[in-house]
């Protein structure tokens, strides 16, 4: 597994980026609002063998966009927000529960959902908290339950873009940490769909709980 650099302390790397989100909230649900992610929700839905409807994880579920679309399709949704901004606005939009919580202080229950879904959010995990953070919410599914991931893919780079912390990893590397916290990789892609791979920063993976 590549051994990462270490980055700057943990309240570092979340209150700068945390910061950044609220301070651009409003900014940044308008020019998400409106994204097309049901590749992404499907990939996770057909996945999830229990009966439904489903209880969903929205780890890092921003303004509530995909909230909102997991309760129109019948199941029940909590997010899970670091961002005060957004936790706020998340709940006035999609009128679901959202835990305000630092992605690096998770506080959450066991064997609890059927569906952990990560759009966007676990890269901003640096890779000496990833395997931490993964076992906490392999440990909040359910047995046989399913984690959806979708990260920008790179070299396994990581750092500061702006005000933002990010970590980039390709496949193999991901897939080392998906499968270090217990995860059975289900399957792969890269977004956006129809374009040519270097034309794709997105690595969408699907994953069970073993």
């Amino acid at each position: 597994m590549h051994v990462p650099t270490p980055p700057p302390d943990n309240d570092t790397t979340s209150q700068r980026t945390l910061a950044h989100y609220n301070q651009h909230a409003d900014d940044f649900f308008a020019g998400t609002r409106d994204h097309d992610v049901r590749q992404n929700m499907d990939a996770l839905l057909q996945h999830i063998t229990a009966p439904a409807p489903f209880t969903v994880l929205d780890f890092g579920c921003g303004p509530g966009r995909d909230l909102k679309a997991f309760c129109a399709l019948g199941h029940t949704a909590v997010g899970l927000e670091g961002a005060a901004r957004f936790a706020d606005m998340a709940r006035a939009y999609s009128g679901c529960t959202v835990w305000q919580q630092d992605f690096l202080a998770l506080d959450l229950p066991d064997h609890f959902f059927d569906g952990v879904f990560a759009n966007a959010s676990l890269f901003h995990v640096p890779s000496h908290a990833l395997p931490r953070v993964l076992a906490q919410l392999h440990a909040t599914l359910k047995p046989g339950g399913v984690l959806f991931s979708s990260n920008p893919r790179g070299n396994n780079e990581e750092g500061f873009h702006g005000d933002r912390y990010g970590a980039y990893h390709d496949l193999s590397t991901w897939r080392g940490y998906m499968a270090g916290a217990g995860f059975t990789e289900l399957m792969h892609y890269y977004r956006p769909p129809g374009l040519p791979l270097e034309q794709q920063p997105w690595l969408a993976s699907v994953w069970c709980k073993a």
